[in-house]
């Protein structure tokens, strides 16, 4: 009987602090516990809350980069927000305004693939969210795509158009890739690094380093300064567009949100129809749809997407529907000549022979025959961009090169000749 009182009384003692061991005290719990949500709650209990949330700063640093245990990073990411504040301060304020007609939208399309918001920045530092950033190394768009990367990820690049300077397209691409890198090396910071200087030399700088970090590059030679500069560079232009005011850029004053209707368009338009059927400029619609390099939307595409000014959907569809097709989309024609060749009809024309083709649907250069009608860019709406540019200075070049190698060979084999039959002079004397 005594046992069984004793038995009573230790399951009532473990009876009352069985919830405690359950429960543990705060010192017991796994360190990231505060940050574990269940998935389902009860209706009427409250959700669990980070507490880092609650006490964060406003300018808190970026959660995908933590560096400030880390005194090279610290001094690397000094160095930088001095760059911004101080040594082209106007030109960043400038970027901050411009990043307001931006920033929402691509952050949008990062979270829905799934990459931190804050990668958005990247844009910041690549570009100043200029949609028509233009490297030396030819990079093109907000994101600063070269063209062999671009395509990989699905942009197109032709003649017509250049999707890497499309926001909405450029940053979906953007995104995948920096997915892709952060797959690769498992580190936000490896995965900026790469999209910067290409994961190959990411990968080597890492193998040479015997490191699987970022910051640990910064004190060898096996990256570029301009790689060492990225990581630091991104950290301080977010840290600073999180709370301009703390770092003295007072007032500025934010472009609005890009907000656009989409419509199809059936066949070819000039974006000067465009813009009266939407009752706005052309400069509006060049705006909307700075992809497009021409005076007008692809040929090639039997439906094509345009974006016209919010609110203007219906009005543009029935303007559009009261215009003749063969009026809204204008070439200039030519008659081919006895003895023309594209080569020639381009250089009339001012353009490279790549413009003929494509405007042309041709693949190939091809003979012409006289009083075949071919069309040409209308003279009078038709500029040159930056890679039109670009190519008439290579073509040029290559021109210019090939005739200097043509001269040296007729003057190195005239200088032999002469030599041999010296020589010859020479032994014949003696």
């Amino acid at each position: 009987m005594g046992n069984l009182r004793l038995f009573a009384v230790l399951f009532s003692i473990l009876f009352l602090f069985a919830p405690l061991y359950a429960s543990g005290t705060p010192q017991e719990k796994p360190a990231d516990s505060q940050q574990v949500v269940p998935e389902k709650t009860p209706e009427n209990a409250e959700p669990v809350i980070k507490t880092e949330v609650e006490i964060k700063p406003a300018a808190a640093e970026p959660e995908i980069v933590p560096y400030k245990s880390n005194p090279v990073a610290v001094k690397a990411v000094e160095k930088s927000t001095a760059l911004f504040t101080e040594r082209i301060r106007e030109r960043f304020a400038m970027w901050l305004s411009r990043s307001g007609k931006y920033l929402e939208l691509m952050k949008e399309i990062l979270k829905n693939k799934n990459v931190p918001e804050d990668i958005v920045f990247l844009s910041l530092i690549e570009s100043g969210f200029n949609p028509y950033a233009y490297s030396v190394a030819r990079a093109v768009g907000p994101w600063q795509f070269i063209s062999a990367t671009a395509k990989r990820y699905g942009l197109v690049i032709d003649w017509w158009r250049d999707e890497r300077r499309d926001p909405v397209k450029s940053t979906a691409a953007a995104a995948n890739y920096l997915s892709d890198l952060y797959e690769m090396f498992g580190s936000w910071n490896l995965a900026m690094a790469a999209y910067n200087a290409g994961e190959g030399r990411i990968m080597k700088a890492l193998k040479r380093s015997k490191s699987d970090d970022y910051w640990p590059l910064l004190n060898t030679r096996h990256i570029k300064s301009e790689t060492k500069n990225y990581v630091p560079r991104f950290i301080a232009a977010s840290t600073i567009a999180a709370n301009p005011e703390e770092f003295g850029f007072m007032n500025i004053e934010y472009h609005q949100p890009l907000n656009y209707d989409e419509v199809k368009v059936n066949g070819p338009i000039d974006l000067e129809v465009a813009a009266k059927c939407a009752d706005t400029t052309i400069e509006t619609i060049k705006e909307l749809n700075p992809e497009l390099r021409r005076w007008c939307t692809p040929p090639g595409m039997p439906v094509y997407i345009l974006r016209i000014p919010s609110g203007t959907k219906e009005i543009f569809q029935k303007n559009l529907s009261e215009i003749p097709e063969n009026e809204r989309f204008s070439v200039a024609a030519y008659t081919v000549k006895k003895g023309d060749t594209i080569e020639k009809i381009a250089k009339k024309a001012g353009v490279t022979v790549k413009v003929v083709l494509a405007l042309n649907s041709m693949e190939r250069v091809k003979p012409l025959q006289p009083g075949t009608e071919i069309n040409l860019p209308p003279k009078e709406k038709f500029q040159l961009d930056r890679d039109d540019r670009f190519e008439n200075r290579k073509a040029s070049y290559k021109k210019s090169k090939k005739t200097k190698t043509v001269k040296t060979k007729k003057s190195n084999n005239k200088k032999v000749l002469l030599t041999a039959l010296n020589k010859k002079k020479t032994v014949v004397n003696d």
